[in-house]
């Protein structure tokens, strides 16, 4: 791995903590989660943003398929491991641990980490980052702004209905095609299994979300019932 590479690591996950511990002193009236959730939007859009800027093809996002990846590439899946180290730490300090996104942060850690090592698989890492962040920033608004008070709100139910098309036609339509690539190319064994490993965890968070979406939507169409109700 590149000097380069290292450095951004380490320098990225030193930011990433800085970042959250000035946020905590800039709102101490908040939670732990909403001052991690803010630096962790921070981290979607500009993942999403550098996953844009470098991938080669458009035509073809995750072609050549196991080849070197560029710097740009480098510095994108840099970024993000960065990232991911520090909130896989903070899920340890969080006193609401979550098993399945320590499990989706050790994989993803894993598996971008073995592409930057082998310095391979660098166009389907970078959509692989595209392809699993661009759902995050209405993940944490939906959070957001439950702690802001909209909690059974419609502009949460908003939030929440973003969130879940926008994770289906990523994770469960783009996701599995990524997988299939990933796993004819000539990519190392490691790299194939965290590819199936991140799209099983996908899956059973799209389970999850879809049990969420319908109970949101039963419980908005019974308050709408009730009030109609009231009214007549």
């Amino acid at each position: 791995m590149e000097n380069y590479v290292w450095n951004i690591i380490i320098v990225g996950a030193i930011s990433w903590a800085i970042a959250f511990v000035l946020t905590r002193k800039l709102l101490p009236n908040y939670s732990f989660e909403f001052c991690n959730r803010l630096v962790s939007s921070i981290h979607a859009i500009l993942a999403v943003t550098l996953a844009f800027l470098s991938v080669e093809d458009w035509r073809c996002p995750a072609c050549p398929l196991a080849s070197k990846p560029s710097p740009n590439q480098m510095r994108t899946l840099a970024v993000s491991v960065s990232y991911l180290i520090y909130d896989l730490i903070c899920c340890v300090f969080d006193k609401r641990f979550n098993l399945d996104n320590t499990i989706h942060h050790l994989v993803s850690i894993v598996g971008l980490g073995a592409g930057l090592a082998y310095q391979k698989c660098g166009s389907e890492l970078v959509t692989a980052v595209w392809i699993t962040e661009m759902s995050s920033p209405f993940l944490h608004l939906r959070e957001l702004l439950k702690d802001l008070g909209y909690r059974d709100t419609a502009l949460n139910l908003a939030a929440d209905i973003s969130f879940a098309l926008i994770f289906t036609c990523a994770r469960m339509v783009g996701g599995p095609y990524l997988a299939y690539v990933t796993l004819k190319a000539d990519n190392p064994l490691i790299i194939k299994v965290m590819a199936v490993g991140l799209q099983l965890v996908s899956a059973f968070w799209f389970y999850k979300i879809v049990r969420m979406v319908k109970y949101k939507l039963a419980n908005k169409t019974k308050t709408t019932a009730n009030k109609a109700e009231k009214l007549n």
